[in-house]
């Protein structure tokens, strides 16, 4: 239970950078990206993404570049995209460090091992290989061809994100 109807510690609106509202309210689909990296596997929740479509496709993110995921990521040359599902917000939540995670990110949870990163079991997810990446704003712009697709049969809604919160379809 709480007194009040908003968070007493935010930003009021009028401070807030009109860059970060307007991205806000664009929707955006929430995914998981993880890497084996050259030792313990990594991850990290990323919204800023987009695939596209081509022979082969690719697929292009911003992450942070002081993430253990990017570290994975430029050790090994390659990471897995998973699409998180309704419902997986605290799985997302924990990747992006905003919830606890005892024994580490993926103690937790049915992960299969590839070898582009852990996925979480019956989900679907690309394996990538990196292109590149460069600065882009207070980002790093990763780009990858797309090496592989599993899709799982499953018709679960997808998680999004939209002006701070986690929603569906």
């Amino acid at each position: 239970m709480s007194i009040h109807a908003s968070d007493p510690f935010a930003t009021p609106d009028d401070q807030r950078s009109p860059l970060r509202r307007l991205r806000g309210r664009l929707p955006a689909a929430v995914t998981l990206w993880t890497s084996a990296g050259a030792g313990a596997p990594a991850g990290l929740t990323v919204s800023s993404m987009l695939v596209s479509d081509g022979d082969p496709g690719r697929v292009a993110g911003l992450v942070d570049d002081e993430s253990d995921l990017w570290t994975a990521i430029e050790a090994s040359g390659r990471f897995a995209v998973v699409p998180l599902a309704e419902g997986d917000n605290q799985l997302a939540e924990r990747f992006a460090g905003l919830m606890p995670a005892p024994g580490g990110l993926f103690s937790t949870g049915d992960w299969e091992s590839t070898e582009f990163g852990p996925v979480p079991r019956g989900y679907p997810w690309a394996g990538c290989g990196l292109d590149g990446a460069r600065a882009f704003g207070w980002s790093l712009l990763v780009e990858a061809t797309i090496r592989h697709v599993d899709l799982s049969d499953t018709a679960a809604k997808p998680l999004l994100h939209h002006r701070g919160r986690y929603t569906s379809i």
